[in-house]
């Protein structure tokens, strides 16, 4: 029988290392403080050197483990420096840069679709594959990358970035199943619309703000914090039976139509 101790330490991260690939700002940052919360030792990259040493220095600040490192996941020699030497027994690996180019398809043009598929794909790609290498070799391990909703639905503008969350989620299902016998998981967070880099444009914008804040069933932005306890979660033991699948933290975009009420 499952004691209440042993529940309760479900989402216990202590004794584990983690790497968080974006930890310099938006959702990577708040994930990367999240997790070192709930005990874990953070590794905090970022391809902004500096901002990932912040982020590092605030946790350990409030009594978390936390270091620092540069990385590119556009280069996959940079992602594999991560879990060179100390790294070879981390255990949680959190991915979550991204970019967007808003054009409509016909106005993209082949540098711009390269640069988006690049980061966002290729990249995440990237720390898939080296992470996913690593923790086969342990027998144990958790990888939670970001997706979206725009892996789901689409608007006027959103095509390669769309086409870049939807491969992002597709790829999660493969390597979970092929890493499923290893012993590693894999999935994705889906988050609505949240105040980041990313989003400042639209956040710019008052009609386009609160046309995005309309759509879901909350009625409203998410904030970066908000995104966290799905990444905790998937990471933790929480979620042991958990992979091959995306958890969407949308306010409920994906599950209504508008904040239309029809007079029924």
């Amino acid at each position: 029988m499952t004691t209440l101790a042993e529940y309760r330490s479900l989402f216990d991260l202590s004794g584990k290392k983690a790497v968080v690939i974006g930890a310099g700002s938006g959702i990577g940052e708040a994930a990367a403080q999240a997790l070192a919360a709930h005990g874990a030792d953070v590794l905090c990259a970022d391809l902004n050197a500096d901002r990932a040493a912040e982020v590092a220095r605030a946790i350990v600040a409030q009594g978390g483990h936390a270091t620092s490192a540069a990385a590119d996941i556009t280069d996959a020699d940079s992602v594999e420096a991560l879990f060179a030497g100390d790294g070879d027994d981390i255990e949680i690996m959190v991915c979550t840069p991204s970019i967007n180019v808003r054009k409509r398809l016909l106005d993209m043009t082949e540098e711009e679709f390269s640069r988006v598929v690049d980061l966002n794909l290729k990249g995440t790609f990237n720390a898939l594959r080296v992470a996913g290498r690593h923790m086969a070799d342990q027998g144990r391990g958790s990888i939670v990358v970001l997706s979206s909703v725009r892996s789901q639905t689409v608007e006027p503008g959103q095509g390669v970035y769309a086409a870049t969350k939807a491969g992002t989620l597709l790829m999660v299902k493969t390597l979970a199943a092929e890493l499923g016998p290893m012993g590693v998981r894999v999935n994705a967070v889906g988050p609505g619309v949240v105040e980041t880099p990313l989003t400042a444009p639209i956040k710019a914008d008052p009609d386009w703000y609160r046309a995005y804040s309309d759509i879901s069933a909350l009625g409203r932005w998410s904030s970066p914090e908000e995104q966290t306890g799905a990444i905790v979660y998937l990471a933790s033991d929480a979620a042991s039976f958990v992979t091959g699948t995306i958890l969407f933290v949308d306010g409920g975009w994906t599950a209504v139509d508008g904040r239309f009420e029809p007079p029924l």
